[in-house]
């Protein structure tokens, strides 16, 4: 009796946080998820992701401390699957029949369904027609990716490698989605911190944007009002995906994935005939992938990987990404006021960024304050989805340069 007493105390969990090597960083890693799950319940850090991320890296944490057999995830199979020339290299058999739960459901993560699902769901759930309206808007969606390359810069001086450093940059797109795909590809040892720091970035861009555009606008330029935007007609939003997919995937095929998905469920939507199909990918698709993600991502999230000084570097990064993103997006924004002769308020460059809606929602909000009666949010949509669509090729063209 008293020796089964005294292996189930020196077997369980509590005791391995003292006597395993690692059970202190489990520990540390619980705190942290406790932390997550604060931001997403209580300040609504994105908690459609955010919750998910804290529990699977709570589970994950925990659960180890239980022993290999009653693990959820086992960073060590996935090391082996990404070892090349070794025995159980991409053999996700070796996972089906030696992991757990989230090991499978991680499954989807590495093999990009989920990203690529999720972004099914945000075409249908997107207009395009404030883009088609005003096509001068890709140029900001397009500048508003300066932070992901600048940010890549900054991190290959840090030392990291190259695919390591299009990973942490591409934060800068302010793509949760996208941002996955691309880590998962090139380096998912990185996936937890990556996916934290872009998700948390995103969430606090009512936060981060509005002095940055404070900084680089004139009160002038803040306070210009602009033309209501020409309707859009059923033709062109129909047309609209079709010409983007073909044109884009031609030119970066890599980029297939992502802009397929993103014009597939647009053109769900537009259509007007699969109006059953759009509501199950704005809806029951969305919130069922967005479950697996966020636990699977979350997952990654082990002591022994996230608890190291890159992981600062990661999250200071992300912040840089973001900022530069933002600063791009403005400094065109204003080059075309000057260009319009002042008919084109330069804040509507901030939402470049492909955070949707809440990149043109701010600019809307910081427009306001300078003159009530400005309406700039169809304006700011415009760059908004151009940032979708940018982000996606420069995630496409440092697959291309990277993925090998």
């Amino acid at each position: 009796m008293l020796e089964s007493l005294g292996k189930l105390v020196t077997e369980s969990g509590f005791a391995q946080i003292f006597l395993s090597a690692d059970g202190w960083k489990a520990l540390i890693m619980v705190a942290v998820s406790c932390v997550l799950l604060y931001l997403g319940i209580k300040k609504q850090y994105e908690p459609l992701l955010m919750v998910g991320i804290a529990m699977g890296c709570l589970l994950a944490n925990v659960s180890v401390l239980g022993g290999v057999e009653n693990a959820l995830y086992h960073q060590e199979l996935w090391d082996a699957f990404l070892t090349e020339g070794g025995e159980y290299y991409h053999d996700y058999g070796h996972i089906l029949a030696g992991g757990g739960l989230i090991d499978i459901l991680y499954i989807g993560v590495k093999a990009g369904i989920y990203p690529c699902l999720i972004f099914i769901g945000i075409g249908a759930m997107t207009d395009f027609g404030p883009l088609i309206s005003n096509p001068k808007s890709l140029l900001l969606g397009a500048a508003a990716q300066f932070g992901v390359f600048f940010a890549f810069f900054g991190a290959t001086l840090l030392g990291f490698n190259g695919n390591e450093a299009a990973s942490i940059g591409i934060i800068g797109g302010a793509d949760g989605p996208t941002a996955i795909l691309t880590t998962t590809k090139l380096a998912p040892h990185l996936l937890g911190p990556i996916a934290v720091a872009a998700y948390s970035y995103m969430a606090l861009i009512p936060m981060i944007q509005p002095p940055i555009m404070k900084l680089l606008t004139t009160e002038e330029e803040r306070k210009v009002k602009m033309e209501q935007l020409r309707e859009v007609t059923k033709t062109e939003k129909i047309l609209f995906p079709i010409v983007v997919t073909i044109f884009v995937v031609l030119l970066l095929p890599s980029t297939a994935p992502l802009i397929g998905c993103l014009m597939f469920g647009n053109l769900l939507k537009e259509t007007g005939v699969t109006d059953r199909l759009s509501d199950v990918a704005q809806n029951a698709l969305m919130n069922i992938v967005t479950l697996f993600l966020g636990i699977s991502v979350g997952a990654t999230m082990v002591g022994g990987n996230f608890l190291n000084l890159r992981t600062i570097y990661i999250v200071v990064l992300g912040l840089v990404a973001f900022s530069f993103s933002t600063i791009g997006g403005l400094l065109v924004g204003k080059v075309m006021y000057k260009l319009s002769g002042g008919k084109i308020n330069p804040l509507i460059g901030s939402a470049g960024v492909s955070a949707v809606p809440m990149a043109a929602r701010v600019s809307q909000k910081v427009g306001q304050q300078y003159n009530p009666s400005n309406f700039l949010l169809m304006h700011a949509m415009g760059p908004n989805v151009a940032g979708v669509i940018g982000s996606a090729i420069a995630a496409g063209f440092l697959l291309s340069v990277f993925g090998g």
